[in-house]
């Protein structure tokens, strides 16, 4: 529909006047080349140009740079160009290229296999160029009424591909978000359920206050707690062990709690993980969720990297009594093909968020078109006013791949992961620590002495020789480590990138047994 008819017909529906003022004098003294659409259409080809080639060429960068702190610093004027350069725009971009660029980690490498991954397409990276290009900022329903109004279908949209419960959803009564990261959804769902239960025992209770998680929670958890105001002191992480696959055992939680109470503190809040950083480890959810019944703790479910697989209804078994949570995150930005960044938030009662971060009183944001519709306004769920048209982008991941491309990527990725822990079995030299759920796999190099690793320390500091050697050959993988239960772990085959295939993994193990072979006759 053409702009014109579409004001006519939503001035027609709803009153709105369109005004257009257009300021010839002003125009005349301002640099025409500041928004000017041919101009645009010029640059945005030689951006385009330029990433297409990066691509062609990743292959040929080593994925961590060998560089040392300062470089580039070295290499660019320590101060701001005062005037125009003449064609600044090219000459800047010669500069990415040569300085930048090789500068970088490449984390869209298909050899890059150290972290969980940041997941890109064609589509994401389009997406995130509207988004930037129509530039609007969305803190409330008027603010930009069609991004709320995209973004609550989205997460509906998404929260059923994902399998989530119903109470999840705007449509059985919860609803979504989308941030930046799982950080953020930590901290907002975190202060809801603070100020939710100081609202049941007192304001001035709020040291009596303590939070729980286990040994392999992400660090970002215990950050949101100080930031929270939880006492650094009564943030309880839970041992985990290597028996039980460092999943956090609810009869340890159930004892903690309980210890915790009998010394009059008051549990507040409970961060499960699916999909833990250092070796993938799923905590029970519905049987943790049954231990915090009786002390009305929240729990949330931190599914960053891993909430990606339930789009495959094979891995939803994970997270079977899911629907006893009260929040739930995951990171569309690691592994399903959208482009930093995009955390999906879902609560079962929004209503605590909006108590917790939204204004006291009314503010010049609030519209009177919005009054008595009990529209959504994001800025009441968050911590920040100006947010990203995230939205946009997730929808036209949704919408151009389907839920089945969506399942064929990820089922791809798992595949090929299953593949290098065949691999890495069959050489009886290392061993696979760890259940492989999902496209990590830990493994280390046996100590030399006796394979078993009776040596436990030996066997650190050999894999500590493996881990720095693959890393240092070019054109190999770049993968990193864990230290779990004393154990210093390979992570390799972290795979997510959108351009590995089945030789780069298996061109890696290569890489890795070669350096094996060399340090083992040193």
């Amino acid at each position: 529909m053409a702009p014109r008819k579409f004001l006519d017909n939503m001035t027609a529906q709803n009153g709105i006047v369109p005004v257009v003022v257009v300021d010839t004098a002003e125009k005349k003294t301002q640099s025409p080349t500041l928004l000017d659409a041919d101009e645009f259409r010029r640059q945005s080809h030689q951006v385009v140009d330029l990433i297409a080639e990066y691509y062609d060429r990743m292959g040929d960068y080593p994925v961590h740079p060998p560089v040392t702190p300062g470089f580039l610093r070295n290499l660019l004027p320590p101060d701001a160009p005062f005037r125009l350069e003449p064609d600044a725009f090219s000459s800047a971009l010669k500069d990415v290229r040569d300085m930048i660029l090789p500068g970088l980690t490449h984390w869209q490498s298909a050899r890059h296999m150290a972290h969980f991954p940041a997941s890109s397409s064609t589509i994401g990276a389009l997406g995130e160029a509207l988004t930037a290009g129509i530039n609007i900022v969305l803190f409330t329903w008027a603010a930009s009424p069609s991004a709320t109004e995209l973004e609550m279908l989205v997460v509906d949209w998404l929260g059923k591909a994902l399998h989530l419960p119903k109470s999840l959803l705007f449509a059985g009564g919860g609803g979504g978000t989308l941030l930046g990261t799982s950080c953020e959804a930590i901290l907002c769902t975190l202060v809801a359920a603070r100020d939710r239960k100081l609202a049941e025992i007192g304001g001035n209770r709020i040291s009596d206050l303590v939070v729980h998680c286990s040994d392999q929670t992400h660090f970002a958890f215990r950050k949101a707690a100080r930031i929270a105001g939880i006492l650094r002191d009564h943030c309880r992480a839970i041992p985990t062990c290597h028996d039980n696959m460092f999943a956090l055992s609810p009869t340890e939680l159930q004892a903690a709690m309980r210890a915790d109470v009998e010394a009059g503190l008051v549990p507040l809040f409970l961060c499960a993980t699916l999909g833990t950083t250092q070796t993938t480890a799923v905590d029970p959810i519905g049987k943790l969720c049954a231990v915090r019944t009786p002390h009305g703790v929240w729990v949330h479910m931190d599914a960053a990297y891993d909430g990606s697989t339930l789009v495959c209804p094979e891995f939803t078994h994970v997270i079977d009594g899911v629907e006893d949570v009260d929040s739930f995150s995951m990171n569309a930005h690691k592994w399903l093909l959208t482009n930093n960044d995009c955390c999906a938030m879902w609560v079962k009662k929004p209503s605590a968020l909006v108590a917790a971060l939204g204004p006291e009183q009314d503010l010049i944001l609030k519209d009177a078109a919005s009054e008595g519709h009990n529209v959504v306004d994001y800025m009441d769920w968050t911590m920040t006013l100006t947010r990203r048209f995230r939205a946009l982008k997730m929808w036209l991941v949704l919408r151009c791949y389907g839920i089945k491309g969506l399942r064929d990527h990820i089922r791809n990725h798992v595949r090929m992961a299953e593949a290098f822990e065949k691999m890495v079995k069959a050489d009886e030299r290392f061993e696979v620590v760890t259940d492989r759920k999902f496209a990590l796999v830990c493994f280390w190099l046996r100590s030399q002495d006796k394979f078993g690793g009776a040596d436990k320390q030996a066997a650190n500091r050999l894999n500590r020789r493996v881990l720095e050697e693959v890393n240092a050959a070019t054109t190999g993988p770049y993968m990193s480590s864990a230290n779990v239960s004393g154990m210093f772990i390979l992570r390799l085959c972290a795979i997510g990138s959108t351009l590995t295939e089945d030789h780069h993994v298996s061109d890696s193990w290569k890489v890795v047994q070669n350096q094996a072979i060399i340090i083992l006759r040193k």
